[in-house]
């Protein structure tokens, strides 16, 4: 097993977090997957991190399943598109077979490889699609591209700094 997959299952003890079936890859770079699920919109997404020898760690969503035709991917290809140029730590695709695929990379060695950082950067992505997985599978189902509403909690944010810029007084 490599230094950061180890690294990984030492946190995942200590922090007893039982979630993850983990499956050793013999492969050129000795990768090790970590398999879980994801519960958005009450689907259950297969989640998988990758750790192996080379300078990253991977975080691997299946968001739908061979669902991407003829009839709905270039919609789905133009939202995509959209979430890729707005949110840099993410990266969606379309698979070969259709499937509907969110991909997060993150820079790490042996030496600097943390399992804090792994469990934060899955409750970005689960705080990401619960802001966006009903207008990607609504674009999915229908084949008409959905408008991404501003995530809530940017909204909220918006709304706390207005609330707190000063008021100017009446002059009387």
């Amino acid at each position: 097993m490599n230094v950061k997959a180890e690294k990984f299952q030492e946190f995942l003890k200590e922090q007893q977090i039982t979630v993850f079936e983990v499956e050793e890859i013999t492969d050129d770079f000795n990768s090790v997957v970590f398999r879980s699920r994801m519960e958005v919109e009450n689907q259950m997404l297969p989640t998988i991190v990758i750790l192996d020898d080379s300078i990253y760690a991977l975080l691997r969503i299946q968001i739908a399943e061979k669902l991407v035709k003829d009839s709905n991917k270039a919609a789905v290809w133009e939202l995509i598109n959209e979430l890729n140029q707005k949110y840099k730590i993410f990266k969606y695709y379309v698979t070969e077979d259709g499937s509907l695929v969110l991909d997060c990379c993150m820079p790490c060695t042996n030496d600097t490889f943390e399992g804090n950082m792994v469990r934060m950067i899955i409750d970005v992505a689960l705080q990401h699609l619960i802001e966006f997985y009903p207008a990607i599978m609504k674009t999915v189902w229908s084949g008409e591209k959905q408008d991404l509403a501003m995530p809530a909690a940017v909204v909220a944010a918006e709304e706390v700094k207005a609330e707190e810029k000063p008021k100017k007084e009446a002059k009387n």
